[in-house]
């Protein structure tokens, strides 16, 4: 099985320190996206991409605070769950980064993989740039 990247395993760290921030409940595809926007990899493909990360990390923040509110809870104790759709997309990575015979999945691979969500923000921002 694959291994994460380290800068992976901390952009995975940031985005559920992200919700655990806001108090929400759960960790979304956005707040993992908003992680990427840090992760070395990640940002050289949105770079290669032309995407323009300080207008990408606005509109994530500006989502994340204004429309995730129903996140929020009062005693989360700092747990924070990732949703089924951030599982779904970090898994999708490993598999496709395990079926081309590699050993290491990098934020490239989950950005790349945020892409499958086709009903997500995430993407939805991703393809506006």
């Amino acid at each position: 099985m694959p291994r994460l990247s380290p800068s992976l395993e901390t952009a995975l760290e940031k985005a559920l320190t992200l919700a655990s921030e806001r108090e929400h409940e759960y960790a979304t595809l956005e707040h993992l996206l908003l992680a990427l926007t840090e992760d070395e990899h990640a940002k050289e493909v949105m770079g290669a991409c032309k995407v323009d990360i300080e207008a990408l990390r606005g509109d994530l923040i500006r989502y994340i605070d204004e429309e995730l509110t129903s996140l929020i809870v009062e005693d989360s104790n700092g747990r924070v769950q990732p949703t089924a759709a951030f599982q779904r997309v970090v898994q999708r990575a490993i598999l496709h980064v395990e079926s081309s015979g590699r050993d290491e999945v990098t934020g490239a691979n989950v950005l790349v993989s945020i892409f499958s969500e086709r009903e997500s923000h995430a993407a939805y921002f991703l393809q506006e740039q």
